[in-house]
């Protein structure tokens, strides 16, 4: 990637880079409809400019929402969005966004999916159209996946699925959470730190947070604050997690953790202290907004690496920028996910083999790990370089790709 030759340069770049997205209409906005069963679906497929010179061609990638209120104005928002993340990975893939109208635990919603899946059939890219396909998003269940394939007749248009049904299974793995790990290894490798020598507090301990648990701690770092409801709060644990507490938490065994940390005599707090402890780093991994301008001057960690969406505000960052605390932003350090979902879609091995041999899966690992280094690395040379926040520096390359 070519940079600008300056800061001004570059304030000018991404300005006329993003007034190019921001021109950009999406290339599909469909609804479909069966008022017999009460079935109204959307698919917004924003751009697919990134991935045309890939191995998929036109092809636009994004979960699938299942919400009572989902709507086009809320996918056509949440494509372009998926567009940028999945350019600012380093994919050959478009972002786009498919919904259902429609409550996941009410009664009759089998038949209402299954309609949904058939609609949106000829959509996808196996039969032609420019969409990859259904994913999980809000209100998705291992169950839908297996009953998207049965109507569709195929394992290809549904990510994250089992690995016995050819796929990469990336929740139950935590990729998404190992993507944000090797975000952290990452940026302390770049500034020189020694990761056994690193203290940090993980809020969140669902399928993210999990998947950062297992893999963060391989690097020698101590966990020493974690948070969470099903925890019952924050957690203080001087000497780091034990080898059956970090099990169980990677597990996201909640009940056998709070037994343990209950046994164990650990200090507990209010949730949201996790975020203000005298730690070296901090991942925010549970839900976003949740640090701010208002409670910005708490925060002492000196690196936040992000893995929730948008869990600080933009006037936070800038603040956080200001006093030179690093931030990588979710853009870069969560694109675990989408990285195994683009495995599932280019790979060519078999689902019989995949069940027997595990590949997408050690694929994806890999792909997470080399693409996430790689992008931090890169963004922390736009960050140095040109003194701009890391957030317009990750819009930088994700437009620069699009765009190229």
């Amino acid at each position: 990637m070519q940079y600008a030759e300056n800061s001004t340069a570059f304030r000018a770049e991404l300005q006329e880079l993003n007034e190019r997205f921001e021109n950009l209409k999406p290339e599909v906005e469909l609804t479909v409809r069966d008022p017999e069963l009460g079935v109204t679906g959307h698919l917004v497929v924003w751009s697919t400019l990134a991935s045309r010179k890939g191995p998929l061609g036109a092809c636009g990638k994004g979960g699938t929402r299942l919400t009572p209120t989902v709507d086009v104005a809320e996918l056509k928002m949440l494509s372009r969005i998926q567009t940028l993340k999945n350019a600012a990975a380093g994919l050959a893939l478009g972002g786009a966004k498919s919904g259902l109208a429609a409550d996941p635990n009410e009664p009759g919603f089998e038949k209402k999916y299954r309609r949904f899946v058939q609609l949106l059939k000829p959509m996808l890219r196996e039969n032609g159209g420019p969409w990859g396909g259904f994913g999980y998003d809000l209100g998705g269940n291992p169950i839908h996946c297996k009953w998207a394939c049965d109507e569709l007749g195929s394992t290809k248009g549904f990510t994250g699925k089992p690995v016995e049904m050819g796929g990469t299974d990336y929740d139950a793995e935590g990729i998404a959470g190992l993507g944000v790990a090797q975000a952290a290894e990452t940026l302390l490798e770049v500034k020189g730190e020694d990761p056994s020598r690193i203290t940090c507090a993980i809020q969140g301990a669902g399928a993210m947070g999990a998947g950062v648990i297992r893999y963060f701690s391989e690097t020698g770092a101590t966990i020493c604050w974690i948070s969470d409801p099903r925890l019952e709060g924050t957690w203080y644990l001087p000497e780091g997690l034990t080898p059956t507490l970090r099990d169980n938490l990677a597990q996201m065994d909640f009940a056998a953790s709070v037994q343990e940390l209950k046994a164990g005599g650990y200090r507990q707090l209010p949730l949201e202290d996790v975020l203000f402890q005298p730690v070296d780093l901090l991942f925010p991994c549970a839900v976003q907004d949740v640090l701010h301008k208002d409670n910005e001057p708490r925060i002492q960690a000196r690196y936040v690496v992000e893995g929730a969406n948008n869990p600080l505000s933009a006037e936070c960052r800038t603040a956080l920028h200001k006093r030179g605390v690093i931030v990588i932003p979710d853009f870069i350090a969560n694109a675990g996910g989408v990285i195994a979902a683009y495995v599932e879609l280019i790979s060519t091995v078999s689902d019989e083999e995949n069940a027997r041999t595990r590949a997408k899966v050690s694929e994806s690992k890999v792909m997470t790990r080399t693409k996430i280094a790689e992008n931090v690395k890169q963004l922390l040379e736009l960050v140095k370089r040109f003194d701009v926040e890391p957030i317009d520096a990750s819009r930088y390359i994700a437009l620069k790709r699009i765009f190229a």
